[in-house]
């Protein structure tokens, strides 16, 4: 008993027993530093040291890019690329789902499951099912009035319309020969003016540009909203000088003559007029000569 008593008093004496660290000058023995130590001192500061380094390593890895140069952890560049791929998958899978969807619809027709007899056979027997009832096509009291009313209205339509037309006078986007007129039978709403590339494209009266681009069927476009209702609309043109939304003057080149389009034949100016949203002959109003 007495044996086991003196274990602890001799651990806790090794513990605090003080040792004194000198360090001398090698030459002269003088004493540079000291200090007094024991081992549970050691102990104490070594774990505190320990822990303090431990939680500045920590959070330095945890809030710096260190941790980008850790095996397994991804950066933040890669996990953006990620999700942007991601995303670029999802609609690539949406579009080819509606492909293919298109081509299993379409695919009876290509391979000749569905003939045209048969789609002509649904459609004679629909007709035939249907009953119209010519009564009711016949108009009534009250519309017959209101046509009336609105051929009153007409009836002088054709002064109205010169009054108009006197308000504003137009001028010649362009001068040269026509190579095809005005034909609303063929859906030519326009004609065609040939001059050489390069030569100014300008417009017929004062407006606002409210269309400046390109298209594949008619290469550089420009539409330009005149007053009472009058549009312009320019084809064809080799490069524009306007843009949407600028204003122009009667005369002001807003283009040149080009070649531009799938549509276009050669060097020429396609050249629209459309009023209160019908197109008109432009060789009404304008002289070309």
């Amino acid at each position: 008993m007495a044996k086991n008593k003196k274990k602890p008093s001799k651990l806790k004496q090794k513990l605090t027993d003080k040792y004194r660290l000198v360090v001398l000058n090698e030459d002269t023995f003088q004493e540079r530093f000291s200090l007094k130590l024991s081992r549970l001192n050691v102990f104490v500061f070594g774990g505190i040291f320990s822990i303090i380094l431990i939680t500045l390593t920590t959070f330095l890895i945890a809030f710096t890019s260190l941790k980008e140069y850790i095996p397994g952890y991804s950066s933040t560049k890669l996990k953006k690329d990620a999700s942007r791929l991601t995303y670029e998958a999802d609609s690539l899978r949406t579009r080819l789902a509606v492909l293919e969807n298109f081509t299993k619809a379409i695919r009876p027709v290509l391979t000749g499951e569905i003939k045209p007899e048969a789609i002509d056979s649904i459609k004679t027997e629909v007709s035939k099912n249907t009953v119209i009832d010519y009564e009711k096509l016949e108009p009534s009291a009250k519309d017959l009035k209101f046509r009336e009313e609105i051929q009153n209205k007409d009836r002088y339509a054709l002064s109205a319309g010169n009054t108009n037309k006197a308000k504003i006078v137009f001028f010649a986007p362009v001068k040269g020969n026509l190579t095809q007129s005005f034909n609303a039978a063929n859906k030519h709403f326009a004609i065609d003016i040939v001059a050489t590339t390069g030569t100014p494209v300008k417009a017929i009266a004062d407006g606002t540009v409210i269309l400046s681009g390109w298209t594949t069927e008619t290469g550089y476009t420009i539409t330009v909203q005149h007053t009472n209702n009058y549009i312009s609309v320019y084809k064809h043109n080799g490069e524009l000088l306007k843009q949407q939304g600028d204003f122009v003057k009667s005369g002001e080149a807003i283009a040149s003559i080009g070649s531009t389009g799938e549509l276009t034949t050669g060097p020429h100016l396609h050249f629209e007029l459309w009023h209160n949203g019908y197109p008109v002959n432009p060789t009404n109003y304008i002289n070309f000569q």
